[in-house]
């Protein structure tokens, strides 16, 4: 029977090589980069060695310029200078929150721009990566579904996010110094603009990368990749990257899904949920975590609660509850302090975790849901996505 061909979408990502200029080895996987420095005269022989030199030099110090990579011959750096560039997206603008959240708008092949978000906090600092330029999916509750799908991220734009981030943190060790295992940077979610799973194979080589023990040295368990439901990939997931997961679930009927989360016309709960219960990392300490946005009067009544706690009965679990992040022209409103309380205390009675996502840079829009390109801030109107929804204007 033949192997069902990956559910990704056809979106133009763009090639590796620069617009008329040299070949960025950023984003290239070990296979990848073996092979791209041998087609430029690398010997076959040295070229694994080489490899891991390099691979050094880009991702556990930071280097950028082929000349500070002294292990290698003035020959060798000059050849490698003229075939190559280590090119990271540009940082436009930084935002930096009352609460210490910073957002970057970065610029990438194209012109397009994304953004990029890093939350510190007492215990971890998290980087929230974006993976698309827009998104096709549209929740109507998220500020980024307003702006329109461009393109899929390569592999090298999406850990270069993580590479600029840690140039701001100044987070690049110095070579022979001593080792500091203190991480400003120390989790990425995949939660920032894009579907993760309809660009697969880039998060895949950008998450190997950022894994990979002689370079950025991230623990799988460390990084969680947050899907709207993209059910045929769920299982490679846990197969080919290993990383934790998250699901943007937020509502308990399809009724009510199908207009957050319009996903769920192609994958609905059942279908999603039998998935989840397949999931083989399935354990008690690598439990999904469901996210579940609070909207005043649409998923946060005490019947939406009990019901939640039905659908996922069996399931390793926790439960993230989300205050509604508002953004300019979005067609809901918050729910009150008492009510996400009334209806975490029913999630956490039944034996599941309900911890309250408190909001982090709400005054910059760096909060979960509103990130967009800020030169996509056309939107539309508060009646139109309301329309979408199926809610009144």
């Amino acid at each position: 029977m033949p192997t069902q061909a990956p559910i990704t979408q056809d979106v133009m990502t763009i090639p590796r090589k620069l617009p008329d200029g040299p070949v960025n080895l950023v984003g290239l996987t070990r296979d990848q980069l073996r092979e791209t420095l041998i087609s430029q005269g690398t010997p076959e022989k040295q070229a694994k060695m080489r490899v891991g030199q390099i691979w050094q030099w880009i991702y556990q110090w930071g280097v950028r310029d082929f000349a500070a990579m002294t292990n290698l011959s003035k020959t060798y750096r000059a050849a490698l200078a003229e075939a190559f560039v280590i090119a990271v997206p540009e940082v436009v603008s930084k935002q930096v929150s009352t609460d210490g959240t910073r957002k970057y708008l970065v610029r990438i092949a194209g012109g397009h721009e994304v953004e990029v978000v890093y939350i510190p906090e007492e215990d971890r600092g998290t980087l929230c990566v974006s993976s698309q330029v827009g998104c096709t999916l549209t929740c109507s509750f998220c500020h980024t579904g307003t702006q329109k799908l461009v393109r899929n991220l390569t592999a090298g734009e999406i850990v270069g996010q993580i590479m600029v981030a840690r140039d701001d943190l100044d987070e690049w060790p110095v070579p022979g110094a001593p080792k500091d295992e203190t991480r400003l940077l120390s989790n990425i979610v995949l939660m920032g603009m894009g579907e993760p799973l309809y660009n697969f194979e880039n998060v895949r080589d950008a998450m190997k990368i950022a894994m990979d023990p002689e370079g950025i040295s991230l623990s799988r368990r460390r990084i969680t990749l947050s899907t709207s439901g993209v059910v045929p990939e769920i299982a490679r997931t846990a197969e080919e990257i290993g990383c934790l997961l998250a699901v943007s679930f937020h509502a308990t009927t399809d009724e009510v899904r199908n207009g957050l989360v319009p996903i769920n016309k192609r994958w609905n709960i059942e279908t999603l949920l039998e998935a989840l219960r397949a999931y083989p990392r399935l354990t008690n300490s690598e439990r999904i975590t469901f996210e579940y946005v609070m909207l005043d009067g649409v998923n946060d009544s005490d019947a939406d609660a009990r019901r939640l706690v039905r659908l996922i009965e069996g399931i390793p679990a926790k439960v993230n509850l989300i205050p509604f992040n508002e953004w300019p022209g979005a067609p809901y409103k918050r729910s009150s302090n008492n009510r996400i309380r009334a209806f975490a205390d029913i999630i956490y009675k039944a034996g599941y975790a309900s911890p309250i996502r408190t909001p982090r840079g709400e005054d910059i829009l760096a909060a979960c849901g509103q990130l967009k390109s800020a030169t996509q801030r056309a939107r539309k109107t508060r009646n139109e996505i309301a329309a979408e929804a199926g809610l009144p204007g």
